[in-house]
């Protein structure tokens, strides 16, 4: 896969340099590509941005070096890289990233990154290549930052750990929190190393009992109890279907009820008649 990242700040970009994007960088798996803007500007002051029209407060990116960056970027394109990339523009107003839009974009053969920063880039930007080309406006979350550099690290951590390849074990991502299919959807549950006791701390005897299916249903009661705590919109979106007995007594003993259309409702809720 190729990643191009445009970018006023490409030291921000040092950290796709280590762990496991840069690992993925040195065997060759992942070929990333970091372009200074202000290359393509021709004043000496290497403007990039100007006051928006209508007023208010702020800065807008200016069109043209983004126009001239992104011709660039194309033009340097081979056949390798396939038919043509798809531009991910981080900003707030995007829609959500997830693991399912992180498997999608990891199946792009090319991604061009235009992260924004100020009050963002100019609309005709995203207009003019959104008739060439697929583009994603991505939000990393109901947040605003300073710039959309760190969600270009976030997604490509995200993208790249599911490339062939790149991570140790092929199966390592299947269970993850988030990841289509696994484990309903729900959030991972804790984990535990060696050694068996840490200040007093011991781990859960299942874990080493030896006995998969316990240890199996453990594992996916402990899903169920952070999901209802931390994400109990996960587990009232799952369709009912998918929960077995074990399921369901785990819902029941965390206080979820069934409601009329099936699906569960956390404590306190109101049930349907």
């Amino acid at each position: 896969m190729r990643l191009d990242v445009i970018t006023i700040f490409p030291e921000y970009l040092e950290p796709l340099n280590v762990s496991l994007v840069g690992k993925a960088r040195a065997r060759g798996q992942l070929d990333v590509r970091v372009h200074d803007l202000r290359e393509w500007t021709y004043d000496r002051h290497n403007t990039v941005d100007d006051t928006p029209y209508g007023g208010g407060p702020g800065m807008v990116m200016k069109p043209e070096p983004w126009g001239e960056a992104l011709d660039a970027v194309l033009d340097s394109g081979t056949e390798r890289d396939g038919a043509g990339p798809a531009l991910v523009v981080p900003t707030p107003s995007g829609r959500p990233f997830t693991q399912a839009l992180a498997m999608e974009l990891s199946e792009r053969p090319w991604l061009v990154f235009a992260p924004a920063r100020y009050e963002g880039i100019d609309r005709r930007v995203i207009d003019e290549y959104g008739q060439r080309l697929d583009v994603y406006e991505v939000s990393i979350g109901d947040y605003v930052l300073a710039g959309g550099e760190a969600a270009v690290l976030v997604i490509t951590e995200a993208v790249a750990r599911l490339l062939p390849g790149v991570l140790g074990n092929a199966e390592s991502h299947r269970d993850d929190s988030f990841a289509p299919g696994a484990m309903a959807d729900l959030l991972e549950g804790p984990v535990y190393t060696k050694p068996p006791e840490w200040r007093g701390r011991t781990i859960p005897d299942v874990l080493v009992s030896g006995h998969h299916g316990k240890i199996a249903r453990w594992r996916r009661d402990e899903a169920f109890r952070r999901t209802a705590s931390n994400r109990p919109d996960l587990i009232e979106r799952c369709d009912p279907a998918s929960f077995d007995k074990g399921d369901r007594a785990i819902l029941a003993a965390l206080g979820w009820q069934q409601r009329a259309d099936g699906r569960f409702g956390p404590p306190g809720a109101a049930v349907e008649e």
